[in-house]
């Protein structure tokens, strides 16, 4: 069984994700970007999903530039989002690759940072939409194109505050504890079973906007850039893990 402190020295071999057809949420930005450009220099046909259209067009450009597989781009608010949303992402996935070989669920909602007692119903329900429910619909409803795939990758993002709840973190630490638990729950249903892994990787300190909102007086270049994790992720989705499941990783462990 692989740890995290070997995770981090994986040396990814050339196109590793040749032909894989690769959706990421959250690739507009931070790490889902730099997973996005990781995987298509790999190889990857990426499925670049989140809710800035021009922020995708942009990653989508520098793909297309680098001459790497020609992405595509959907674009989606999780916030808003209603059931029918994303069988329609899955059936246009469906027509246009019939399969899909990875899912990172990277997109995420922060919130605000203040006590539980001054916690909004309103705002502990959005951060559960696009942090929970969207992860759990969006998988639920790509299963049939993963089991298409022979070899698929299901990768939750965790966090620090998902193992050890922490004072003002608020619906952001207790969704974080619900994706690692939905992360350990589909993958004993899928253990052995139609050829389908899923993992959680917590990416720790990083140097994103996220970062910096929960932590404005950081100095951001103390802190490991996105792109200096993408080796854990490529390991997530390539060959070299099949046969890993139900497990959590930090991408920077102690």
């Amino acid at each position: 069984m692989i740890d995290s402190k070997t995770l981090a020295h994986y040396q990814p071999p050339e196109n590793l994700l040749q032909n894989k057809i690769i959706l990421v949420t959250g690739a507009g930005d931070g790490i889902g970007k730099a997973a996005a450009f990781a995987f298509a220099e790999a190889g990857a046909t990426v499925i670049l999903l989140g809710r800035t259209l021009t922020k995708l067009e942009t990653v989508y450009d520098e793909i297309e530039d680098n001459n790497w597989p020609k992405p595509a781009i959907i674009p989606m608010n999780f916030e808003g989002a209603a059931e029918q949303d994303f069988i329609e992402v899955c059936n246009v996935l469906e027509n246009e690759f019939g399969r899909v070989d990875g899912l990172l669920h990277n997109a995420s909602e922060l919130g605000p940072r203040t006590p539980i007692a001054n916690y909004s119903l309103a705002e502990w329900q959005k951060i559960f939409q696009v942090n929970v429910t969207a992860p759990f619909v969006l998988t639920k409803t790509l299963l049939p194109l993963l089991q298409n795939s022979g070899s698929a990758s299901v990768v939750f993002t965790g966090s620090g505050v998902g193992i050890q709840g922490r004072a003002f973190w608020g619906a952001y630490a207790a969704s974080k504890a619900a994706t690692e638990n939905l992360m350990e729950t589909l993958a004993d249903e899928f253990d052995g079973k139609k050829s389908i892994r899923i993992n959680s990787i917590n990416p720790g300190a990083t140097r994103t906007k996220m970062r910096a909102t929960a932590y404005p007086a950081e100095d951001p270049s103390t802190l490991a850039t996105a792109e200096t994790l993408m080796n854990r992720y490529l390991f997530l989705m390539g060959k070299d893990s099949e046969g890993v499941n139900g497990q959590q990783f930090n991408a920077q462990p102690k």
